[in-house]
């Protein structure tokens, strides 16, 4: 089922709606849907890669207001906010042991942004702060991703494809520790 959704999304960036599909599908993304935008977000570069940050730009905004709903639904909806994080694999529980002890760290490591932003909700993480990592972390890595593109074109898409989970953990580490970094500073 997973292979027959990541191609009918990957149907799409042929499309002159592409824009708005990809929009679409990261706004659903940081609620419920299984795909993560970059899948479509890498072929629509590719197809004009002049405008790659317009591109990255719209998932991010696109991405962080599904997952505004997302948070909304776990902060206002408990029961629903529950719900959705099971269905999605998380646990209630275990996000709130979580968040005890790390909070807004949470949203840049690998883990689906819709189970982050339900958790934030639920926990009820501050807002704003919320917000704020969501835009560093989804922001740096859409923009990373689109401006790879941009300047590499075919190639980076094969490998980021093949190594997205290592590409993905390895910028939530550097965001991590610039974070802790910040953090001790003070």
């Amino acid at each position: 089922m997973l292979r027959k959704t990541y191609d009918w999304v990957m149907g799409f960036a042929a499309s002159p709606r592409a824009p708005l599909i990809l929009g679409l599908i990261a706004f659903c993304e940081g609620l419920f849907f299984p795909i993560p935008p970059d899948v479509l977000l890498m072929p629509v570069v590719l197809g004009d890669r002049r405008r790659a940050l317009r591109y990255a730009l719209l998932t991010t905004v696109c991405s962080i207001a599904g997952g505004s709903c997302g948070y909304a639904v776990g902060f206002f909806l408990q029961p629903v906010g529950e719900w959705l994080l099971t269905l999605t694999g998380g646990s209630f529980q275990a996000f709130q042991a979580w968040y005890a002890q790390w909070g807004a760290l949470l949203i840049a490591v690998p883990i689906p942004y819709k189970i982050t932003a339900i958790a934030s909700g639920l926990a009820k993480l501050n807002f704003g702060l919320f917000i704020g990592v969501s835009v560093l972390v989804r922001g740096l890595r859409f923009s990373l991703e689109a401006l790879l593109l941009k300047i590499y074109g075919e190639p980076i898409r094969a490998f980021v494809e093949k190594r997205l989970a290592l590409v993905a953990s390895a910028a939530a580490v550097a965001v991590v520790a610039l974070v802790m970094a910040l953090k001790f500073a003070h």
